[in-house]
């Protein structure tokens, strides 16, 4: 995969910590950055291939991720 789509991310420059809460409602200041990324499903689709366990990845928290393989795999 291409990692350019790394160098245009919102999250680029900012805090990692924001990136790992500890909690799944302490998510939102994350969420809320990647829903203005331009390149927020290429880091979703990035996590979900290479089974990111931890953090806000694409927008949403590995729990999320975990729901969206689990749809993808029934729905294959």
């Amino acid at each position: 995969m291409n990692a350019t789509w790394r160098q245009r991310a919102a999250c680029r420059g900012l805090d990692p910590e924001i990136f790992y809460p500890a909690s799944d409602e302490e998510a939102e200041e994350a969420k809320a950055i990647c829903a203005s990324c331009p390149v927020r499903q290429l880091c979703l689709e990035h996590a979900l291939a290479f089974r990111e366990r931890d953090g806000v990845w694409g927008g949403l928290t590995e729990r999320e991720r975990r729901r969206v393989l689990r749809q993808r795999r029934k729905s294959a």
